[in-house]
């Protein structure tokens, strides 16, 4: 027993001088010159970091995460229910959930049907009927999902290079990466992407059998969700069946026709390679606006922050119609007009303007 305690000692002594050395080092790190000449070095780039993680909690506050929902259960608040039995039967191993908006509670028939074909009984159990104002909600929740899964995965690049361009011992990355990236003036975000989950349940009488289907609303089931509604507003001859679909698809061919430049700055991802881009709506939805490639352009995070949902007043510029670029004298904003043009208004303020080139880098 006593050798037992003695061999239990010595390897919490040795654990404990273990967490003291590394603790150590890591201060000694923290405080080093070439640590904080690092940290002068990259400085501006933790600042844009910053921006962005701001930018990415405006997606997440503004956004519209969120469609459809299941009527069943919604008055079982006004209800309370009680087990009166005599015997004590349990019936408390499996209990339905009926005040989620998200979850359908079915028979076991459903469930099976559910986890067969998901879009179809989604759409026909949450009140997401093929009419044009479900589809143009489905594609703006495909819209606010994109925008954020890409703001967070640039966010995820930008503190990667930030780790690889300091390079710090590995110790440091691996029991003190969040400490390292406060020190370095890195804000994380702790945003994720809030995917919408429905549910289909079956609980059975007695509560000692349930099963479940599940179907999230990611970037390719919103795709296909998009397409299927798409399909039965077209065969009904609607006008909004015969438009181009806001699918991550037609996103990525708006970036790819514009080379992966902003319309507005000219600022690209080969000069930038952790640019945020973005697809816009020229004339926004809200005013009269459709999900058509010539009313769709690629702009970077900033231009798409500031334009808002402001007309434009310029027309859109061809991907092959000669412009320039011009800045704003009052507040000093980048834009790209045509050359066509002489006067104009400043995007973000409304200045009237005339012409005044700024020579590109």
């Amino acid at each position: 027993m006593e050798v037992f305690l003695a061999i239990c000692f010595v390897a919490l002594a040795a654990w404990a001088s273990y967490r003291v050395g590394r603790h150590i080092l890591k201060e000694r790190y923290f405080a080093s010159e070439q640590f904080l000449a690092h940290k002068k070095r990259i400085a501006s780039f933790v600042a844009e970091h910053n921006e962005v993680a701001k930018y990415v909690s405006e997606i997440r506050s503004g956004g519209s995460f969120t469609v459809g929902a299941s009527s069943t259960g919604m008055q079982s608040h006004l209800a309370t229910f009680q087990n009166t039995s005599h015997w004590n039967y349990r019936r408390d191993r499996n209990v339905a959930n009926y005040q989620a908006p998200n979850v359908h509670n079915c028979s076991l028939q459903v469930v099976r049907n559910a986890s067969a074909d998901p879009l179809k009984y989604v759409m026909k159990y949450f009140s997401i009927k093929a009419d044009e104002p479900n589809l143009a909600d489905v594609e703006k929740l495909g819209e606010d999902i994109t925008r954020l899964e890409d703001a967070i995965n640039n966010l995820r690049g930008r503190e990667a290079s930030i780790a690889k361009s300091v390079n710090p011992p590995a110790f440091i990355l691996k029991h003190y990466a969040d400490e390292f990236m406060k020190h370095v003036g890195v804000e994380l975000s702790p945003i994720s992407v809030p995917y919408p989950v429905y549910r289909f349940e079956y609980v059975s009488a007695g509560g000692n059998s349930s099963q479940r289907a599940t179907v999230t609303l990611n970037t390719p089931t919103i795709d296909a969700l998009v397409d299927t509604l798409s399909q039965k507003i077209r065969w009904r001859k609607s006008a909004a069946g015969q438009r181009a679909l806001m699918t991550s698809t037609l996103r990525n061919w708006i970036k790819t026709r514009d080379n992966h430049t902003c319309r507005y700055c000219s600022v690209s991802l080969a000069a930038q390679p952790h640019l945020l881009l973005e697809v816009d709506h020229v004339i926004p939805v809200s005013k009269g606006g459709m999900s058509t490639p010539d009313n769709l352009q690629t702009l970077c995070w900033r231009c798409n922050r500031t334009k808002s949902n402001k007309v434009p007043s310029a027309r859109p510029i061809s991907v092959t119609e000669n412009s320039t670029v011009v800045q704003c004298f009052k507040c000093e904003h980048k834009q790209r007009v045509s050359t066509s043009l002489s006067s104009f208004e400043c995007d973000q303020c409304g200045q009237s303007l005339k012409r005044r080139v700024v020579k590109e880098a």
